[in-house]
């Protein structure tokens, strides 16, 4: 007797009769890592079965992660794990410490039977694009998250519009496609406009932001609030050769940066929350602790998380703006 087993009227599906039959046979060491498959025209000549019928159940076990084919050779089993249900392509920017904790909230609400690999495009529209083209096909859901990369919808369009979620970041071009996201513009301007009566005590506000990686939306608030309040404002790409003195005020955007310039402070003998004060984008545990605590005006990454799986578990095709919120700390 074959691998694949099909009876005709126990009312499952063929195609699912077919997945059910491989998996029994690598649960029972008939098939095992490496081994070839039966052919797609073997199953289907012997069974009577259509093309579609057998191509559909070998896709199925692709996007799952347990087989791969290779052309021109068939289909080979590549995973003995059967009990993973679904498996995602998670496309990240960079990693962090509050990606760290997206991530982690991503996986615990998705469940055990969920495979989840991650990746990296670090802001390079070329690694982007290859990591796209080389899994299409691969998953079951690919959640994205752009950045500030333009002109990438044509290279979103190859993979299956219904399987694609974007995170963090969206934009005009990737409109139509699920998200959670932020508002960066409306963020930053509320938390910085929340804050203001702290603000007032400085002279002038000095945006750290780099072109590249930095979404525009921050750019955007930031100045809104400063026209507004009309506060004296700089625009810094890096902290290298500046020195920071009484009554600035930095926005900062990074970690990194975050502890350069607190070392600045402290060689130049100056008060943090009174001569000089800092506020940060996205919270982390570091800002919690530092210093007494940094200000910050943050989305929560763990909700982000949550809500993402949520919305792949239950097939949602909405557009959700995650949650933000100012953190006042002695920073300020």
């Amino acid at each position: 007797m074959g691998i694949v087993s099909i009876k005709g009227n126990s009312g499952i599906p063929k195609y699912k009769q077919i997945i059910v039959s491989i998996e029994e046979a690598i649960r029972g060491g008939v098939l095992k890592k490496g081994g070839k498959l039966p052919s797609i025209n073997s199953i289907r000549d012997k069974h009577k079965l259509s093309r579609d019928t057998v191509l559909m159940a070998f896709n199925e076990l692709k996007t799952r992660g347990i087989v791969q084919s290779v052309a021109g050779k068939g289909y080979y089993l590549i995973s003995e794990d059967v009990t993973v249900s679904q498996k995602v392509f998670l496309l990240f920017d960079e990693l962090n410490s509050f990606k760290e904790d997206l991530y982690n909230s991503f996986l615990e609400t998705l469940g055990d039977n969920v495979q989840v690999d991650i990746f990296f495009h670090h802001f390079n529209p070329d690694i982007f694009s290859k990591l796209i083209y080389d899994n299409i096909g691969a998953y079951s859901y690919y959640v994205l998250m752009p950045a500030n990369l333009k002109n990438i919808g044509h290279i979103v369009e190859k993979l299956p519009k219904d399987k694609v979620y974007i995170l963090d970041q969206t934009n005009k071009e990737l409109a139509s496609y699920p998200s959670i996201y932020q508002n960066f513009k409306k963020n930053v301007f509320s938390g910085l406009q929340e804050s203001a009566s702290l603000i007032s005590k400085y002279q002038k506000m000095i945006l750290l932001f780099s072109e590249d990686k930095q979404p525009q939306g921050i750019l955007e608030g930031f100045n809104a609030f400063c026209d507004t309040k009309t506060i004296a404002q700089e625009q810094l790409s890096s902290l290298q050769n500046r020195t920071p003195a009484k009554g600035e005020l930095y926005f900062i955007l990074d970690d990194r940066s975050l502890i350069f310039l607190l070392k600045k402070i402290q060689q130049q003998q100056l008060v943090l929350g009174m001569d000089i004060g800092i506020i940060c984008y996205n919270d982390s545990l570091l800002k919690e602790v530092v210093e007494g605590g940094i200000t910050t005006i943050s989305t929560n990454f763990n909700t982000m998380g949550a809500r993402l799986a949520q919305m792949i578990l239950s097939n949602e095709n909405i557009q959700i703006e995650n949650p933000n919120s100012l953190i006042v700390r002695n920073s300020l």
